[in-house]
């Protein structure tokens, strides 16, 4: 896997420079310029924790959870009132953990974000099925959230039992939904757990449709190192005719392809914190990407406060990107989308992108990864298939080792990747 990330890593920057990161940070970020900036806002609470979740999460106690909101808070402040004027945002998000574990103060935490930015394309909460019920609802909708994502993960008993999860009472839920109206209703699923077919995925995907969803995601399991899962990934082959398959019956079905891994019923449904150009994140491991700078806080709670508490940013770790790596970042995360238009690229780097990445985008065009049409590159099937196979490798060779060490270390010294 090493091998594989590095060499193209040094190809696409033309570099063998490494993705450095290191415990100095800016404690003014230079966010007042970006163009399409999103903001993340990450929640770390679970009722219970899942063995095969490799987020910042810790158990749900009231009494932590007043204290971190409240230097949550704090943190929004302190980078919101670094411009003079409110900024223009696309999106926020909410993530965790389980936000719903402090319904009751999201509508603070929203005035607080609405003090500094003006959200122009909704809010959007993460939640557990049990937390789907009337009464969080009506909380949230009150809070002004326009969108909200519920991890089911599968309907399917057999994989729940797998998972370590709950059966989901699907009545309940779908009645819950009736209460309050949300422009998006989204349900995660996740694919390629040992012996899963295409009819257990068809079945969940159904069942998320007839219920209240108008919009799914369905990412791959991903076997991370320090989780303490014993689920194994499916192989490979059987992985992209299982993705194939979900491809073609999503789109038989006049379903909207938004990602990689998840489709819309209705052309207004969109749910995805990561396909953004800029962003900044509050909280616990939340990461902030902007043009030339990446970070990302510390995984402890308890540290996360002493920092704020301090009057300090919780940064724990800074990548200050090269130009080339900037340029794979974004065209890494945009290509999530299964789009990358020329326009915005140029618009981003001032340089057109063919002058960039003119051979690649040849070569992956005789592959069949992608087809062009109006200065718009979009991913085929198969392309989609092999930005996955290359999304995992990615994630084990970095993501993993980056997390594992935070998760240990609030505050490491310097991560080569």
């Amino acid at each position: 896997m090493g091998i594989i990330t590095n060499l193209t890593r040094m190809w696409l920057t033309r570099s063998a420079r490494r993705f450095v990161f290191t415990g100095e940070y800016d404690q003014k970020l230079p966010f007042g310029g970006c163009r399409n900036l999103g903001l993340y806002i990450h929640i770390p609470f679970c009722a219970s924790i899942c063995n095969f979740c490799p987020y910042c999460k810790v158990p749900y106690s009231e009494q932590l959870c007043s204290r971190y909101i409240d230097a949550l808070i704090r943190e929004i402040h302190m980078v919101g009132r670094q411009t003079a004027e409110k900024k223009v945002v696309t999106s926020l998000y909410f993530g965790g953990g389980s936000p719903a574990l402090a319904a009751g103060r999201i509508r603070e935490i929203i005035c607080a974000v609405s003090e500094h930015f003006i959200i122009t394309e909704g809010i959007g909460v993460e939640l557990h099925p049990d937390n789907v019920t009337p009464a969080i609802l009506r909380v949230l909708k009150d809070a002004g959230v326009t969108k909200i994502s519920i991890g089911i993960q599968s309907f399917q008993k057999k994989y729940q039992k797998e998972l370590g999860r709950a059966a989901v009472d699907v009545s309940a839920m779908a009645s819950a939904l009736h209460t309050a109206a949300f422009e998006t209703v989204s349900m995660d699923f996740i694919f390629a757990l040992p012996g899963q077919t295409f009819d257990d995925l068809r079945a969940d995907i159904a069942l998320a449709f007839e219920n209240g969803a108008n919009h799914i995601a369905v990412y791959p399991f991903i076997d991370f190192a320090f989780t303490s899962s014993a689920v194994r990934t499916m192989p490979a082959k059987e992985k992209r005719q299982l993705l194939d398959a979900l491809t073609a019956y999503c789109e038989a079905k006049g379903y909207t392809r938004t990602s990689i891994w998840t489709f819309s019923k209705g052309q207004n449904a969109r749910y995805s914190s990561m396909t953004r150009d800029n962003f900044l994140g509050f909280g616990c491991s939340a990461t902030t990407l902007l043009r030339g700078q990446f970070k990302i806080n510390t995984f402890s709670v308890e540290e996360y406060c002493r920092r704020i508490d301090a009057m300090q940013l919780p940064t724990s770790l800074t990548l200050r990107f090269t130009r080339r790596q900037r340029m794979v970042y974004y065209l890494f995360w945009t290509a999530y989308s299964t789009k990358v238009a020329t326009a915005d690229f140029e618009a981003f780097f001032h340089v057109p992108l063919k002058k960039m990445y003119g051979m690649e985008l040849r070569f992956a065009k005789w592959l069949g990864f992608v087809t062009e049409h109006d200065g718009v590159y979009c991913m085929t099937p198969k392309g989609a298939f092999y930005y996955h196979y290359y999304e995992n490798f990615y994630t084990l060779s970095y993501i993993d080792k980056m997390w594992g060490i935070m998760r240990a270390e609030a505050f490491p010294g310097r991560i080569e990747l």
